[in-house]
């Protein structure tokens, strides 16, 4: 509306005079017959059209100011409805002015019946929105643009996280191996959750499992700081303890304040069986596998890492007979919770029960538990790692 239009629907305001009201209104208003053709428009309307009055009013129809688009919708939802229902409310269309650029509106009709219930009339009111379908493609256009942020920001962390585990599944000569790694199902944060497997030599062999608090880039960095801080420091030192004890430096001389749990296995072959050197720092303790049916936690664990200057980690030492093994796995596992409940160790313990003792088997088992438990939805992410002697004969 141009200055003189406004201040003349301000001067009728307070005039009451109707007939300029309805000229000047901010909207635009025209009257039709039944049959659509236009027996009345007001100069609001006119002066977006680029048109007159006597114009609109020698034969032209609403329709007939619609684009072709427009003119689809008319016929197949605008006229119907007003049959209908005698009135539309807020129909998004576009209209044409003389010089054939475009005008989004949205309309408001109503049908005006006499006694009889016959149609009189159509009184339509036409709200330019130019602004507001303006902003409605800004809000398209950001909204893709964030779907696409979103999904290369999803690509990005899929990536940084699978950073922290082997590329492959590690295969370790002489002994059955499983691992499984599910990240949370909500958002973009990278988790903490790590595993390793690697070899310091043909019969020695490191395995971790880790778990830095926090989760986002800044813990992604820790976490593989603490996976490559171990596989080096397993190399340098003969038992775990001295391992985590190195990391532990690591982690308390960096400008971070992250700590993280770890559990690190030392392996030895000796002949057909296995010799485990187990050290446990703030980490779930891991599950002794038997096939007698005594699988069970071992009790010992030690202080975060990251924490304390004067940390003490202890080593305990397990034969790994035929068919004896060990269950890793990070919290994700014993803290999911649903309904109040935690799956902790009576679901690990029920997984083993149900699942047995072999790897491949026994990880798929309790990954598959926890998710059901959690009824699909992992608020944390899950690593798991299994491993066991070959049975004899």
């Amino acid at each position: 509306m141009t200055q003189a239009a406004r201040k003349a629907f301000l001067d009728a305001l307070v005039d009451d005079d109707p007939v300029q009201l309805y000229d000047q209104a901010p909207c635009g208003f025209l009257s039709t017959t039944p049959d659509g053709r236009i027996v009345k428009a007001n100069a609001t309307l006119c002066s977006w059209l680029g048109t007159t009055p006597d114009a609109l009013c020698s034969g032209r129809s609403f329709a007939d100011l619609l684009t072709r688009g427009g003119q689809v919708y008319h016929e197949t939802h605008y006229a119907p409805m007003l049959r209908m229902h005698d009135r539309v409310r807020e129909l998004a269309l576009e209209m044409r002015r003389v010089d054939g650029r475009r005008l989004p509106v949205l309309v408001n009709a109503t049908m005006v019946r006499d006694a009889a219930g016959e149609p009189v009339v159509i009184r339509i009111a036409v709200f330019d929105a130019t602004e507001r379908r303006r902003y409605e493609r800004e809000l398209v256009a950001a909204k893709e643009l964030a779907e696409s942020s979103e999904a290369e920001a999803l690509k990005l962390a899929r990536t940084l996280q699978q950073t922290l585990i082997p590329a492959t599944e590690p295969v370790v000569p002489g002994l059955e191996l499983a691992t499984a790694y599910r990240p949370a199902t909500h958002g973009l944060l990278v988790g903490g959750d790590f595993y390793d497997v690697f070899a310091i030599s043909p019969d020695d062999w490191a395995v971790v499992v880790g778990d830095v608090c926090g989760k986002g880039a800044d813990a992604a960095v820790i976490t593989a700081l603490a996976r490559w801080t171990l596989r080096g420091a397993s190399v340098a030192y003969d038992a775990p303890s001295q391992a985590i004890a190195n990391l532990n430096e690591v982690l308390r001389s960096h400008e971070s304040e992250r700590f993280c749990t770890a559990a690190v296995v030392r392996l030895r072959r000796s002949g057909s069986s296995w010799r485990a050197q187990v050290c446990v720092a703030g980490h779930p303790a891991p599950y002794v596998l038997r096939t007698d049916g005594e699988s069970g936690p071992m009790v010992a664990t030690g202080p975060l890492v990251g924490i304390f200057e004067d940390a003490e980690f202890t080593d305990h030492e397990l034969e790994l007979g035929p068919g004896t093994g060990l269950l890793l796995f990070t919290d994700g596992v014993t803290e999911a919770g649903s309904a109040g409940a935690f799956f902790d160790d009576r679901g690990i313990a029920a997984a083993i029960s149900t699942h047995g003792t072999q790897p491949q088997l026994l990880v798929e088992g309790l990954v598959h538990d926890v998710a059901v438990f959690q009824e699909g939805d992992p608020r944390d992410d899950i690593a798991v790692l299994a491993l066991r002697t070959p049975l004899e004969g």
